[in-house]
């Protein structure tokens, strides 16, 4: 790993961070991420991209790596950041953290090298009873993954298809197989992960068999 201005896609931000600073010298490091009341990662969000903009515009005498940590960004407070990232003020640079390439638009990822780190996140066991399902058990898988990535949320996505085919408990139509594929596409362009597996859970439970 270099110390350079760049995209480094990693399910391992706090190791990253550690190696980056174990290269650094008289550079300094601004590191900003996107937290919740709970310090858990969330996505990355346009008063987030404002803070990074006001922070790359305080004068430095040294090199200052602006540090974007989040597992997602996105849209609106990526075009935000195009500019500055396309063109920053003098003496700073901009590193981009996160888990997915598919969480970043094409025109920020045409602007920075792209290092990806093979560094894949343990893959959790699938918990759900799908045979069995009913709203408590939607209720709680929901909460337990209310946290997950994009990438992690296509994952279970793609259990809960398989798991549900293969129970056959469920009158899976054209319409029922079709929202699968839409979920995956609606987590490519940013939609809530607790939102898709909401729909997409409550949605099969009104097509079990009786």
């Amino acid at each position: 790993m270099f110390l350079s201005s760049g995209i480094i896609i990693t399910y391992q931000p706090k190791k990253v961070m550690e190696e980056l600073e174990a290269l650094r010298t008289n550079e300094l490091f601004t590191i900003i991420r996107s937290l919740d009341k709970k310090d858990k990662p969330k996505e990355f969000l346009v008063e987030h991209a404002q803070e990074a903009i006001a922070k790359a515009y305080i004068s430095s005498e040294n090199l200052n790596y602006i540090i974007l940590i989040a597992p997602r960004f996105s849209d609106i407070a990526q075009n935000r950041l195009l500019k500055v990232i396309e063109e920053p003020p003098k003496n700073k640079a901009f590193i981009i953290i996160t888990e997915s390439k598919s969480a970043l638009l094409d025109t920020i990822q045409s602007r920075m090298p792209v290092t990806v780190l093979n560094d894949i996140q343990s893959e959790k066991p699938f918990s759900l009873d799908i045979a069995n399902l009913n709203l408590a058990k939607v209720y709680e898988f929901v909460q337990d993954n209310s946290r997950i990535s994009a990438v992690e949320c296509k994952t279970l996505v793609e259990k809960i298809s398989l798991n549900a085919m293969k129970s056959q408990k469920y009158n899976l139509d054209e319409g029922t197989l079709k929202l699968f594929s839409d979920s995956i596409k609606a987590l490519e362009v940013g939609s809530p992960t607790t939102f898709i597996l909401n729909t997409l859970l409550l949605k099969l439970l009104s097509k079990k068999k009786r």
